[in-house]
């Protein structure tokens, strides 16, 4: 898993994690997919993101998901 996918810059968006080499905010892959927009939608809303990249940011989010310290992390983040 390839961790360099995501990029938090302060001089990007003001430090709002991003696809690398986009300015496309990974959240905004989640909100697409909350509403039903599928991976082959957001990709053809959003070019600059590769389909590699979403594949590696879904498999980040399934292993913090699946994580034996999920609450912790949970918590930390409320």
């Amino acid at each position: 898993m390839n961790l360099d996918v995501i990029l938090s810059d302060p001089d990007i968006l003001g430090g709002t994690p991003v696809f690398q080499g986009t300015r496309v905010p990974v959240e905004t892959l989640f909100m697409h997919l909350e509403k039903g927009v599928s991976v082959a939608e957001f990709l053809d809303d959003f070019p600059s993101v590769r389909h590699e990249q979403v594949v590696q940011v879904l498999a980040i989010a399934e292993k913090l998901f699946s994580s034996p310290n999920f609450r912790q992390l949970y918590e930390s983040a409320a």
